[in-house]
């Protein structure tokens, strides 16, 4: 029996994808952003974390396909009437045992529950490939669009990154194109006009621009895993935001401010 391992479904979610949704949230990640506010994700297998009064749990708990469809389908009702579904994210869906995450969605679509994928894009493309017939909606991140700064604060490139993202487009995936804004680093009108100018030549469609501007609520659990917190960057003024949002409205993109 397949099973992978989640940290936590999160059920009636309003900003992983349009309508009420369940997030289910795939533990493991193949890079770790020095912003992530879910620290707990990254490594692949269950981990001891420290709860809010101080005592040890695990976090992490294997499920089967079955079991997954069960917690899913019970808030179908609200999937339908709100026009959501289901979104699978992590940690790194993508890079999860891909024959369980099609096999996911697979089921998904059998009970007319559509499918979002949340994804860093750093994973193999022949997983993007067998995904794209069951995924209705990419949310995809964007975290750099030059690789040295990708590298410097990811841990990794962004070359399959790009390469992912090129193929989505090419095989007319429908995409919510996510950008994380950290002030001083990437939160200007120059770095949208770079990511303008790479999204025009390269001939990329995504539907929708997301800017996340960055925050810090994960600081705490840094501590209970007894890890050292890497959320040292600061937020983007909101005139900040604002003057980014408008640089991607004049070239045409629909955009959204958090998600």
């Amino acid at each position: 029996m397949k099973k992978t391992t989640v940290f936590n479904i999160q059920k009636f979610s309003t900003h992983d994808g349009p309508g009420i949704r369940t997030t289910i949230f795939f533990k493991g990640c193949p890079i770790k952003c020095e912003w992530c506010h879910n620290p707990e994700s990254q490594v692949f297998a269950p981990e001891i974390m420290l709860n809010k009064y101080g005592k040890e749990e695990w976090i992490g708990k294997e499920y089967s396909i079955h079991e997954l469809v069960k917690k899913i389908q019970a808030d179908q009702i609200f999937y339908d009437q709100s026009g959501g579904g289901v979104t699978f994210s992590g940690g790194e869906v993508m890079a999860q045992n891909i024959d369980y995450v099609v096999e996911l969605a697979q089921e998904c679509q059998r009970l007319g529950i559509t499918v979002a994928i949340d994804t860093c894009g750093v994973a193999p493309t022949e997983n993007f490939r067998r995904i794209l017939p069951y995924a209705d909606l990419f949310l995809y991140d964007l975290k750099f669009i030059d690789s040295h700064t990708h590298q410097l604060y990811t841990g990794a490139n962004n070359h399959l990154v790009l390469e992912n993202l090129r193929f989505l487009s090419d095989h007319q995936a429908e995409i919510n194109l996510r950008l994380i804004l950290l002030d001083e680093i990437n939160a200007d009108e120059g770095t949208a006009k770079e990511i303008i100018d790479w999204l025009t030549d390269e001939g990329i469609h995504v539907s929708e621009i997301s800017l996340l501007p960055y925050h810090d609520f994960g600081r705490d659990k840094y501590d209970r895993l007894q890890r050292t917190c890497t959320q040292n960057f600061t937020q983007p003024s909101d005139e900040q935001v604002m003057s980014i949002k408008e640089t991607y409205q004049a070239a045409g993109y629909q955009v959204t401010i958090g998600g």
